[in-house]
């Protein structure tokens, strides 16, 4: 089966579901982000806000990823 492991799956669950909702609050901030940094580009601040809401979306496949490669079995 190679790389599956449902047993990491199952577990991570949860804890990806809690990533997916604030991955929704990270989607609202990268917009907020994006809008401001097109109507004052000067501003450098939005630049690092959309990166880490940029890592906010990708949380929760993250998560999982990473659960699954802790179970061995």
């Amino acid at each position: 089966m190679g790389k599956c492991r449902p047993l990491g799956f199952l577990i991570s669950l949860p804890f990806a579901l809690i990533a997916l909702i604030l991955s929704f609050v990270g989607a609202i901030i990268w917009l907020i982000g994006s809008i401001l940094s097109c109507i004052c580009p000067c501003c450098v601040c939005c630049t690092g806000i959309v990166n880490l809401a940029m890592t906010l979306v990708k949380l929760p496949v993250d998560i999982i990823i990473w659960f699954i490669d802790k179970i061995p079995c």
